[in-house]
């Protein structure tokens, strides 16, 4: 599906929207602010497809295009946090956990039974709402966090950076590379303005 622009939905959805209001929060933050995108472990799914965010040569999958938006929080957090320095504010990326929430209305009976079996397996671990609010909480009011704005958080601390992980509470390179943030930051600017 698109956005009403022509944007992938979960793209559109999960990254422009609050790219676009937070831009426009940004002279009202001031010292001490912090502001908590919120990513998630599926950001292991894929990097940010620059040649093609919106699936429009390649062929669609949700789960890409899931991926994509949540690595492209993570690079928001870090490009936004490069933004904010001058104003002593920071940015910070989290995953909550998994939660169950109505999210899981979208979802079909195949996807359903993977993430069944991932739970009965141990490889997917479901939190309670308290559990998962508990990293984007500890990002917005640590103390011991000041100075380290634009990490990605998981577990109620900062994720370990490994390649080719499928633990959740570890990040990928390519979801904190401040090229790639950057890169994102000028392609978002550029989507944004075309609508």
């Amino acid at each position: 599906m698109e956005t009403d622009d022509g944007f992938e939905l979960q793209f559109g959805s999960n990254h422009l929207g609050h790219f676009l209001m937070t831009t426009l929060l940004m002279p009202a933050l001031g010292e001490g602010s912090r502001v908590v995108a919120l990513s998630s472990s599926a950001h292991q799914f894929a990097p940010v497809l620059f040649d093609d965010i919106s699936f429009k040569t390649n062929a669609y999958d949700k789960w890409a295009a899931y991926g994509q938006s949540k690595t492209a929080n993570a690079l928001f957090a870090l490009g936004l946090n490069a933004r904010l320095k001058e104003q002593g504010a920071e940015a910070f990326s989290v995953h909550p956990g998994v939660i169950q929430t109505e999210l899981a209305r979208h979802m079909t009976e195949e996807d359903m039974a993977m993430f069944s079996g991932g739970i009965e397996s141990g490889a997917i671990q479901i939190k309670s709402i308290p559990q998962g609010a508990a990293t984007q909480v500890y990002a917005a009011t640590a103390p011991e966090l000041d100075g380290k704005g634009g990490a990605y958080l998981a577990d109620v601390q900062i994720a370990p950076v490994e390649e080719g992980t499928e633990d959740m509470s570890k990040v990928r390179p390519y979801a904190i590379d401040s090229d790639a943030a950057e890169r994102l930051w000028a392609v978002s600017e550029e989507m944004i303005a075309a609508v």
